[in-house]
C-alpha cells in the first residue's frame, strides 16, 4: 500500500494549543501572585463552613433572617475572645505594674543576693556580667526601638488579615448558601442528592475537627493548671490559658506553651521548673502520639495514622496555617474520595457513610443528638 501523505494540523488546533498553554502559565503565575489572598480565602471558607451550623441553629430557634443570626453569632464569638483575651492580659497588666512599682526592691534583693532571682545573680555572678558587658548591652538596647517598629508593623498586617478573614467568613456564610444552591440546582437530581449527602459529610469533617482541637486545648490547660497548683506556682490560671490557646496548633502547640510556664515555674523554685519540664515532655509525647490521634479519629473520623502525617505534611508545606487545616483537608478528601470510589465500582451509597467503619450518617446524627 502507497504511504498515506501526511495531514497539516489545522491551523485552528495550533492555535487552540498554544491558546491553552498560555492560558495555564497564566493561572499558575496568578496563583504565585495570589497566594496569600488565596490562603486567606480558605482560611476564611473553613470558618465560615464551621460557623455555618451555629447560624442555622439562630435561625431555626430565633425566627430570624440569615444576615442577623450570622451577627449574632460572630458576635457572640468575638465576645466570648474579648473575655478570653481580658482573663489572659488583665494579671499581666497589674502584675506588671505591680513589678514596677517594686522594681528598686528586686534590684537590691538581686545584688544581695536575696530570693529566688537574686540566688541566680549570685550564683552564676550575673551582676560581674553586666558590668563587663555594659557598652554591649547599651548597644543592643539601641537597636530595640528598630525591632520593634518591625514587630509592631508586622503585627498590624497580622490584625488586618485576622479582619479580612472575618469579614470574608461573614460575607460567605451571608451569600454562599445561596450560590452553591444555585449551582446544585443546574445538576440533575440524583447528582443534586449526591452533592449534597458529600458537602454534609465534609462540613462535619471540619465541625468535628474543631471540637476535637478545642477539646485537647482544654485538657492540655487543665493539666497544667493541675500541676502547677500542685507545684503552688503564682500565676497559674494566666499560664494555663495561654497554654490552652498554644495547644490549639497541631504537634508544637505544647512546646509554645511550655516556654512562659517554665520559666515562671523556675522563679519560683528549681524543683517546679524542673516538674513542669517534666510534665510537659510527658504530655506532649502524650498529646501528639496517644491523645490528639485518638479524638482526631473519633471526631473527624480519619484514620489515625493519616492524621499524623496531615498534621506534619501541612506543617511543612504551609507552616503554622497548614498544620491548622491539614486535618480537617484530609477528612474532606476522604469523604469526597470515598465517594468517587463507591461511585465508580456502581455502588454509590443512598446516604454518605463516615469513618473506617462506615458509619450511616442518620446513625451519627442519632448518637450525636
Amino acid at each position: 500500500m502507497p504511504e498515506q501523505a501526511r495531514q497539516p494540523v489545522p491551523v485552528r488546533t495550533i492555535l487552540a494549543t498554544i491558546g491553552l498553554v498560555l492560558a495555564t502559565l497564566i493561572v499558575v503565575k496568578l496563583s504565585i501572585l495570589l497566594f496569600r489572598i488565596e490562603i486567606l480565602l480558605v482560611v476564611a471558607a473553613f470558618f465560615a463552613t464551621v460557623l455555618n451550623p451555629p447560624v442555622e441553629f439562630v435561625m431555626r430557634r430565633l425566627h430570624v433572617r440569615r444576615g442577623l443570626a450570622a451577627s449574632i453569632v460572630f458576635l457572640t464569638g468575638l465576645a466570648l475572645i474579648g473575655a478570653m483575651l481580658y482573663a489572659f492580659i488583665r494579671p499581666i497588666v497589674h502584675e506588671g505594674s505591680k513589678f514596677a512599682d517594686n522594681f528598686s526592691t528586686y534590684v537590691d534583693d538581686a545584688k544581695a543576693g536575696r530570693g529566688n532571682v537574686g540566688h541566680l545573680v549570685k550564683k552564676y555572678k550575673l551582676d560581674e556580667y553586666v558590668d563587663r558587658n555594659k557598652a554591649n548591652i547599651q548597644k543592643s538596647l539601641q537597636h530595640l526601638g528598630t525591632g520593634a517598629l518591625k514587630a509592631a508593623r508586622s503585627a498590624a498586617v497580622i490584625v488586618a488579615e485576622i479582619l479580612t478573614v472575618f469579614v470574608m467568613a461573614f460575607l460567605m456564610i451571608m451569600y454562599a448558601p445561596g450560590m452553591l444552591e444555585g449551582g446544585v440546582g443546574m445538576l440533575s437530581p440524583p447528582h443534586q442528592r449526591r452533592v449534597r449527602a458529600v458537602a454534609r459529610d465534609c462540613s462535619r469533617a471540619l465541625t468535628g475537627y474543631v471540637f476535637g482541637n478545642l477539646l485537647i486545648s482544654f485538657i492540655a490547660g487543665i493539666v497544667v493548671y493541675i500541676a502547677l497548683r500542685i507545684l503552688g506556682v503564682p500565676f497559674r490560671g494566666v499560664l494555663s490559658l495561654f497554654v490552652g490557646f498554644a495547644d490549639l496548633i497541631p504537634l508544637v502547640g505544647a512546646t509554645l506553651g511550655m516556654l512562659p510556664t517554665v520559666a515562671v515555674a523556675f522563679l519560683h523554685s528549681t524543683t517546679a521548673g524542673i516538674a513542669m519540664i517534666i510534665v510537659f515532655t510527658i504530655y506532649q509525647q502524650f498529646e501528639n502520639h496517644v491523645l490528639q490521634v485518638v479524638i482526631m479519629s473519633k471526631t473527624v473520623q480519619i484514620n489515625q495514622l493519616v492524621v499524623l502525617v496531615a498534621a506534619l505534611a501541612g506543617a511543612q508545606l504551609l507552616g503554622l496555617v497548614g498544620a491548622l487545616l491539614a486535618i480537617p483537608a484530609a477528612g474532606v478528601i476522604q469523604v469526597i474520595a470515598r465517594d468517587i470510589y463507591d461511585n465508580r465500582q456502581g455502588e454509590l451509597r443512598a446516604e454518605p457513610t463516615i469513618g473506617e467503619d462506615e458509619i450511616p450518617m442518620s446513625q451519627v446524627n442519632a448518637e450525636g443528638s
